[in-house]
């Protein structure tokens, strides 16, 4: 397997350029990876475009956020759908990460979590020892 891996040339490239603008990345992945036909933005989409791009921050590369369901932002479109609208309805900045947010559709942006936390498991004797019940 190692040899295999040696002889075999690298055949990664990138979907965009860093340098191109942030329409054309959020475009180039909606169409390449989705199967998107089109991208549409809404008016605040719109003006998170214009702040990104004037504050310098249109160079870097984007994540974008949508419903985990599907491809496509609307969760009732299942397997991988083709010639759809994607709707940026905005779009953030992750300044530490380095990347750029384009949100589609209506999607909780936090991680996932099980139906019993783990903090639920969690005491304080009276001693102040820290106590871990297991399921």
């Amino acid at each position: 397997m190692r040899d295999l891996v040696a002889r075999t040339e690298p055949g990664f490239t990138p979907l965009y350029e860093w340098s191109d603008s942030i329409e054309h990345k959020i475009a180039t992945v909606a169409r390449e990876m989705y199967g998107a036909q089109a991208v549409d933005y809404t008016a605040r989409a719109k003006r998170d475009l214009e702040q990104l791009q004037k504050a310098g921050f249109d160079k870097l590369p984007i994540c974008i956020a949508k419903t985990q369901q599907s491809l496509s932002d609307n969760p009732a479109l299942l397997g991988r759908p083709k010639d759809f609208l994607v709707t940026v309805r905005e779009i953030q900045l992750a300044a530490g990460a380095g990347f750029i947010i384009p949100i589609t559709g209506e999607i909780l942006r936090m991680p996932g979590l099980p139906k019993v936390p783990m903090a639920s498991r969690f005491d304080l004797s009276d001693e102040g020892e820290v106590l871990f019940s297991r399921p």
